[in-house]
């Protein structure tokens, strides 16, 4: 089924107002999750909300964070996130790191224990919008084998980057560093549809289309992904003084418990290096250019990195976002959860 991106923030700000969150708070995580429904990016949008008020009527989402800014030097700081909703933490800390940027050329912010963010586009957007270049890297769930290993050790940790081009012009690249993020298999667990064999493996450490059989996800491209995945540990948690790789808390184990989340925004100015004027035409011809590729047979055409993600987010600002009844009906019901998240295993849900 279809909705409106309005009536969809308004019901999730219900549900997670209802679940105990604040309302700025509420209104700034469903904008982020709506804004990856709008996107198609269907496995960090409204497949969260149910988990979410769980963890926020547990106490495991600090309602009331006593968050501190805290500049450790003229391009560096700490945000300090005291386990807030990881949305709204994340916002801040690149509200601060576009600030820091335009001033000093180039800004590292650090955010030390926050919950989960959400679509790491959103963030490093809100740098390209600002006509600022955004870098963005986060920690996750431990839910990955590393490239030869039959146990799991990293999570699916992500890295976003965003540069705008001229007028409204934004090029936009997220990704985790396994084949597929584990919002993927939620959202075809949703859908009650199969998966690639090539995203994960079950318990005996064979390649499953089953989104309920899997035990294990597997990093991209091999040993390439296992490598991103090391780097962006060592950014946004060993660097932050957090804990780091198996060590880093599951998403579903004690939702009365804050997460200790890091993350990792960084900022660059280029007025500070080639000229805004030259970098944002630069980026445009860059994005005229990889349309006019001639397109490799069985391909249409050639689209810069997440223009497909813009194509569909002009459709649903049309037509509506599409939505799995069953989530929708959640959204509507009086019901803060239908289900319990809490196990300790990170593949039951």
């Amino acid at each position: 089924m279809k909705i409106s991106r309005e009536t969809l923030q308004h019901l999730i700000i219900n549900k997670l107002s209802a679940a105990g969150l604040k309302k700025d708070h509420a209104a700034t995580v469903a904008e982020v999750l709506v804004y990856a429904d709008a996107r198609g990016i269907h496995s960090h949008g409204a497949v969260r909300v149910e988990y979410y008020a769980q963890r926020i009527s547990q106490g495991g989402t600090n309602c009331n964070p006593q968050i501190r800014f805290e500049q450790t030097g003229p391009c560096s700081a700490i945000l300090h996130g005291d386990n807030g909703a990881g949305q709204v933490i994340a916002k801040l800390g690149m509200e601060h790191a576009i600030s820091m940027a335009k001033e000093n050329g180039v800004a590292v912010v650090g955010i030390r224990s926050m919950g989960h963010s959400g679509a790491l586009s959103y963030f490093v957007q809100q740098a390209a919008k600002a006509g600022l270049v955004g870098v963005s890297v986060c920690q996750s769930d431990p839910m990955v084998v590393p490239f030869g290993g039959a146990e799991i050790y990293y999570g699916t940790n992500p890295l976003a980057f965003a540069a705008p081009g001229e007028n409204d012009d934004v090029v936009t690249f997220d990704m985790a560093t396994t084949v597929q993020a584990w919002g993927k298999i939620l959202d075809s667990r949703a859908r009650n549809t199969p998966i690639p064999d090539s995203w994960a493996v079950d318990k005996n450490g064979q390649p499953t289309t089953d989104p309920f059989a899997v035990h294990a996800l597997l990093p991209a491209a091999g040993p390439k992904g296992y490598g991103l995945m090391m780097m962006i540990d060592v950014l946004s948690g060993i660097l932050l003084g957090l804990p780091f790789g198996k060590q880093v808390s599951s998403m579903y184990d004690d939702l009365s418990a804050g997460r200790n989340l890091g993350q990792l925004h960084i900022v660059i100015n280029p007025d500070y290096f080639g000229g805004s004027d030259y970098f944002r035409r630069a980026i445009t011809q860059t994005m005229q250019q990889l349309n006019a590729v001639k397109p490799a047979p069985g391909f249409s055409q050639v689209y810069y990195p997440g223009q497909n993600l813009d194509i569909y987010e002009k459709t649903t600002a049309r037509e509506g976002i599409e939505i799995v009844e069953e989530i929708y009906e959640y959204l509507i019901s009086d019901a803060l959860y239908t289900r319990s998240y809490e196990t300790k295993n990170p593949f039951a849900q």
